[in-house]
């Protein structure tokens, strides 16, 4: 089997495939199927510089086309999380890409100052898509402007490289894009999940939508903003295969996050990677 390891933020990764922020729990769990060092990175869940109790059960619904999760941004908090799990991924040689949010642009500067100069961190990838309750709701995300001073607040904040992660629940993908590029974003992850509703008898549950409807939707943002900012693009949504792998390195990603696909069959990470080793080029 031939070498599938990319250069990516300075580093060298073992292969291009990473999973989904939220998939894989802190890393620890899906150890009792595969190591985590299948991975080319980890990538944590959302980490808040508080902790978060999330959402009351139930949090996942399948719906035939996709699934929606409704799990509430739960999280142990960024400082615990680095404690705890650090020397799990020193041990494993898994570089880590820390997602981090906040409800106020000021929180996003805490989380990633509290990363400080943390030995196994790959990056840093910053959730655009959360609530700013000083706003009355509104996503970070759905503002170049916003995104601009974010992005250039985490920037000044750390000495990692940033990702921004952008939602595609706005009218021109690629505005945001350049935005974050300008602000001095050193990579992007394109897309994050559509918001849905799941309607129950005395309950509605807001969620996020992901799954197989979400790779066209994924490829075009990943190929248009591509073609329009010089960074490194991480690829994800609707990516169940190995073809979609390939589909989403074509449209220029440089490397992809695997989410859905391990709820619905969960060795799709190693399988893929497996596959692609086999694979001579993904021209």
């Amino acid at each position: 089997m031939g070498s599938i390891a990319i250069e990516i933020f300075g580093k060298k990764l073992r292969n291009p495939v990473m999973n989904a922020s939220g998939t894989l729990g802190y890393g620890r769990e899906i150890e009792r199927l595969w190591s985590i060092k299948v991975l080319g990175a980890f990538v944590t869940k959302g980490l808040s510089i508080l902790p978060c109790q999330g959402n009351p059960q139930p949090r996942i619904f399948d719906l035939g086309c996709g699934m929606l999760n409704s799990i509430g941004l739960q999280n142990i908090g960024i400082k615990r999380y680095l404690e705890e799990y650090t020397e799990f991924f020193l041990e494993r040689k898994t570089p880590v890409v820390v997602n981090i949010f906040g409800f106020t642009e000021e929180e996003y500067i805490e989380c990633a100052l509290a990363i400080g100069d943390n030995p196994v961190v790959l990056a840093i990838e910053v959730n655009l898509s959360c609530p700013n309750v000083k706003t009355g709701g509104i996503l970070f995300g759905k503002k170049p402007e916003t995104v601009f001073r974010i992005i250039r607040g985490v920037k000044s904040a750390t000495n990692f490289p940033v990702i921004a992660k952008l939602s595609q629940e706005v009218t021109d993908i690629v505005e945001l894009a350049k935005a974050a590029f300008e602000a001095g974003a050193d990579g992007l992850t394109l897309i994050n999940t559509i918001p849905g509703v799941v309607l129950e008898e005395n309950r509605v549950i807001r969620g996020g939508l992901s799954g197989p409807f979400l790779k066209s939707i994924a490829l075009k943002a990943v190929y248009d903003c591509s073609k329009a900012v010089p960074i490194p693009i991480i690829g994800v949504g609707g990516i169940m295969n190995t073809e979609d792998v390939i589909s989403f390195l074509r449209a220029g990603a440089k490397a992809v996050q695997i989410g859905t696909a391990t709820f619905v069959y969960p060795n799709t990470i190693p399988k893929i990677v497996k596959e692609l080793k086999k694979r001579r080029s993904f021209d």
